[in-house]
């Protein structure tokens, strides 16, 4: 008996995705529409900024702003390649200049400054534009006289810029401070991950503090300590629900029911802030 060998048909790149959490393979095109949550287990996987503001903003009502500034290799730094070239290769992956979107929206009908930190842009890393970025979209908040958003998404500050991007944690904090001083209300939105001087600065010091399920938020990370106090960290140590029983931060959304969560916040906010809605 003689047998015809076919060819296998070859699988179309891009059909299948593995989450990362579970393992499980999960039809592409599935994913997306779950906005990028893992419909077996509910693993909230890290989404581009773009799609952020997609599904976070009233459609069509984005305004994007700042997108005359540029990263800068002031210190010459190079690793395995120079910084410069870094930059450059971040900004082709991704379409954008830096790893923030900022500019003013709305929310469930509510107008408000956002910021966005992109994961996808070098980890999302604060460095000085991205530092000044979030300081000018909280001017700008101050400005209009309409509440703060901020979405991070971030390993912290960028050690490509040395000190310069250290100096940006007194810097967004100092311009918070000085717009909450004079009645600004604002929403930190930390998601996974959300670390180092990001969250040492801005993202933990809004008037609300919101996480998504299984966010890793922190500082240092929990392999770091637990080597450095040589001690067993407790279980979902530095994830969004340990912090939420701890008191760090205000609530827990899922993504799907994000734009609601914050729609309902906006509601609350000082009333004359919501001039122009």
């Amino acid at each position: 008996m003689a047998f015809r060998l076919r060819k296998k048909k070859d699988m179309p790149d891009g059909l299948w995705s593995k989450c990362s959490a579970c393992g499980a393979m999960v039809f592409t095109k599935e994913l997306e529409k779950n906005l990028s949550v893992c419909p077996k287990c509910a693993f909230h996987h890290t989404i581009s900024a773009r799609r952020r503001i997609e599904i976070t903003a009233d459609p069509g009502s984005f305004e994007e702003r700042f997108t005359d500034l540029q990263p800068a290799d002031r210190l010459g730094f190079v690793d395995e390649i120079p910084y410069s070239e870094k930059i450059h290769r971040a900004q082709e992956k991704t379409g954008n200049a830096e790893a923030c979107l900022a500019g003013i929206c709305a929310i469930g009908g509510h107008r408000a400054a956002l910021a966005v930190l992109d994961f996808t842009f070098m980890g999302g890393s604060m460095g000085e534009v991205v530092g000044e970025k979030i300081t000018l979209t909280i001017e700008l908040a101050g400005k209009e006289d309409i509440p703060l958003v901020i979405f991070s998404a971030s390993g912290g500050a960028r050690m490509h810029e040395g000190a310069i991007s250290l100096m940006q944690l007194a810097k967004t904090c100092g311009e918070l401070n000085h717009y909450s001083k004079n009645g600004g209300f604002s929403i930190s939105v930390m998601t996974n991950p959300t670390t180092g001087g990001v969250t040492a600065s801005f993202a933990s010091t809004c008037d609300i503090l919101v996480g998504e399920p299984g966010a890793l938020i922190g500082f240092a990370g929990p392999r770091v300590i637990q080597n450095t106090i040589r001690q067993e960290l407790p279980e979902g140590f530095q994830r969004a629900e340990f912090l939420l029983e701890k008191g760090q931060i205000d609530l827990i959304a899922p993504r799907q029911e994000m734009r609601e969560t914050l729609t309902r916040i906006l509601a609350y906010a000082p009333q004359h802030r919501q001039a122009g809605t």
